[in-house]
């Protein structure tokens, strides 16, 4: 048998069991037993709705990966890459062309294989917990509007990427990790201005104490801004956040209208130092920066399996293209990158503490912040005690009894 084909099938049976594992042990791991922190914050039945809400999740998740798994290893197995690969070929068009039409089109098969559980979980579960309020039509013009954006956006970063693995050689990673890099800083400025707005409207933040509390904290801590806006985040979900969009002067601050019409404006302020902070201490930079190191790195291994007749082999194909490359060296990038994510959530977790500090001590008080955390885990229906290897695994925030007793100590020795 092809090595490579066992080893692409280990890998999707490895990653399956490991996250059927994990989510097992989180499940396992729920308390019916209401944290002391949030009494007074969570009433009992509240807090069991949370769990089931956990549950029912977990349960969609699990069979959405199992049937992925399954369908993924029959696509493998019964040649469907070659299939399609065959079909596109009949069409006669260049191999960059070629190649953009076999990628949407694999793209295209795993979004329908997606949908009916895209469908489930914000119409049915979300619908039952209270989240949704994304009607049939947002629901259809946001797959349009994503779709829209995948193709003028990914065209022109396929055809670069094709063209340069096809006609410049060894030197290839490099050139195209180059622009990859432009593209990335280039998106920074781009999206809050025309891809942001076309999915969500944003208004700037009426004035009163709210805005000036916010505009004096940014004023005072050197954090230039282009304004505050509110976002109609409630057009698809009851859910709250708060964020930051652009880079350098054009950053924008950007608040849910759930978020505002659910906490006092200390707890906003305090969220929003809590985001001001990750700025200050050059989180993001240092965040970018690592994705571009990581993005470089793929690249170069990426290049060692350009067609590689042995892994082609493992996929059934006829004919060997570096488009297919592509998509098949996905499959042997897996475990690097989980690793990698391991290693990006810890850093982000660390982060999300050192944020926390700096709100809390910039701001002289650490209860707002506790305030804040706190409704929106109730909000959310968030498990509030996940397992510790769901944590290290996928969690890019420290679980929220976790942050709220660092919250204090800092406060305690401030």
């Amino acid at each position: 048998m092809n090595v490579y084909l066992v080893v692409i099938l280990a890998i999707l049976l490895g990653s399956h069991l490991l996250t059927v594992i994990i989510e097992r042990l989180n499940l396992k791991h729920l308390t019916p037993n209401l944290p002391a922190e949030f009494i007074g914050f969570y009433d009992q039945k509240k807090y069991t709705k949370s769990q089931e809400y956990s549950r029912e999740n977990t349960t969609s998740d699990l069979i959405q990966s199992t049937i992925q798994i399954i369908v993924t290893a029959a696509f493998i197995l019964c040649g469907g890459f070659n299939l399609v690969d065959q079909w596109v070929r009949t069409l006669h068009y260049g191999p960059i062309v070629t190649g953009i039409i076999y990628i949407f089109s694999l793209a295209l098969l795993a979004g329908l294989l997606n949908l009916p559980f895209q469908i489930y979980d914000i119409f049915v579960i979300e619908e039952k917990y209270g989240f949704n309020r994304t009607s049939a039509k947002t629901f259809i013009l946001d797959i349009f509007k994503s779709l829209m954006l995948l193709f003028l956006l990914g065209t022109p970063v396929l055809a670069v990427t094709l063209w340069f693995f096809r006609e410049v050689g060894p030197l290839a990673p490099l050139y195209i990790w180059g622009i990859f890099t432009v593209f990335q800083i280039f998106m920074m400025f781009l999206a809050p201005i025309l891809i942001f707005p076309l999915f969500n409207k944003y208004t700037p933040l009426e004035e009163g104490d709210l805005k000036d509390k916010i505009e004096n904290y940014a004023r005072n801590h050197k954090f230039t801004m282009r304004g505050v806006f509110t976002m109609d985040g409630s057009r698809r979900s009851t859910r709250s956040n708060a964020f930051f969009t652009g880079f350098g002067k054009s950053r924008r601050i950007v608040l849910f209208d759930t978020l505002i019409n659910n906490h006092s404006s200390a707890e906003l302020l305090a969220i929003l130092a809590h985001e001001i902070g990750h700025y200050r201490l050059k989180h993001i930079l240092k965040q970018a920066a690592v994705s571009v190191i990581e993005t470089g790195i793929t690249l170069y291994i990426l290049s060692l399996f350009i067609n590689n007749r042995a892994l082609f082999d493992a996929f059934k194909m006829n004919d060997i293209s570096v488009y297919a490359s592509l998509i098949f060296f996905g499959f042997l990038y897996t475990p690097i990158s989980l690793l990698i994510s391991i290693a990006m959530n810890w850093f982000s977790r660390k982060y999300e503490y050192e944020a926390d500090r700096f709100a809390v001590e910039t701001l002289g008080e650490g209860e707002s912040l506790s305030y804040a955390l706190k409704k929106l885990s109730v909000d959310n229906l968030s498990n509030l005690t996940p397992h510790p290897w769901k944590v290290f695994l996928t969690y890019s925030h420290p679980p929220v009894l976790e942050r709220i007793r660092a919250i204090r100590r800092v406060a305690e020795n401030s």
